[in-house]
């Protein structure tokens, strides 16, 4: 019983073992392949060979690697983008060998790349500098470092004209809401004075209709006693004359 258990054991280490190497057969050749149609320039079917070496090994580092540069030789960079920072996080590990720490540089130098293609300058600094950290010889990079940082200054600079000119134009159309408003109110001033005006006019108007008035009724009432008084007058006349009658 035991040889049993033990035949069976044997014979799977056996399968595995074999399995490993096959699998690792099919990476190597998908890999090989892909190369030779990247370095032909046939990104897309490279691209395809590429992730059919990362369906038989999902964590291999050169797949993931190589698949990165065909999808950004497509300008496809958000999804070179996204292999380049699963090999990113292995960052540890591949500065161990001498390999390793120069295709990290070479990763860090396309995810500058990208971020240049998307203005986003700043990490693109930033990614330039990390691979100068590891590869300070490459004068590429060294150029495109300086080319960002430029770029950078620039940008910061239209910035902030951007954000005085904002600042001005609020500040003229301000002056000129305070203007419109001031505007709107003197009117109202004027009609308000004009109403004033137009009161003491009317006021002005009552107290002489009231004094002509006055004078008319005082003018009446003195012709009516000069009326009276004459008549008196002929009356007392015409006495005086029946008398010596």
């Amino acid at each position: 019983m035991k040889r049993m258990q033990k035949s069976i054991i044997c014979i799977s280490a056996f399968l595995f073992c074999t399995g490993t190497v096959f699998a690792q057969k099919a990476e190597r050749k998908n890999v090989r392949e892909g190369n030779k149609l990247y370095q032909n320039e046939k990104y897309t079917e490279a691209e395809i060979a590429y992730r059919k070496s990362l369906e038989v090994n999902p964590r291999s580092t050169e797949g993931t690697f190589n698949l990165g540069n065909a999808l950004y030789k497509q300008k496809k960079f958000p999804e070179a983008a996204e292999q380049y920072q699963l090999i990113a996080g292995q960052g540890e590990k591949m500065i161990e060998t001498p390999e390793g720490k120069t295709r990290l540089a070479e990763l860090y130098h396309n995810i500058g790349n990208i971020f240049m293609q998307n203005k986003e300058y700043a990490k693109s600094v930033d990614a330039y500098k990390q691979s100068l950290r590891l590869n300070p010889k490459d004068d590429e990079t060294r150029y495109n470092l300086a080319l960002a940082q430029k770029l950078l200054q620039d940008q910061q600079n239209n910035d902030q004209s951007q954000d005085q000119q904002n600042q001005d134009k609020q500040e003229n159309q301000d002056q000129k809401d305070d203007q419109q408003q001031q505007q709107q109110q003197q009117p109202d001033d004027n009609k308000q004075d004009k109403t004033q005006d137009q009161q003491q006019q009317n006021e002005q108007m009552s107290k002489d209709n009231a004094q002509q008035m006055l004078d008319a009724f005082l003018q009446d009432e003195k012709d009516t006693q000069e009326k009276v008084k004459k008549a008196q007058m002929q009356q007392q006349q015409r006495r005086k004359t029946d008398k010596e009658w």
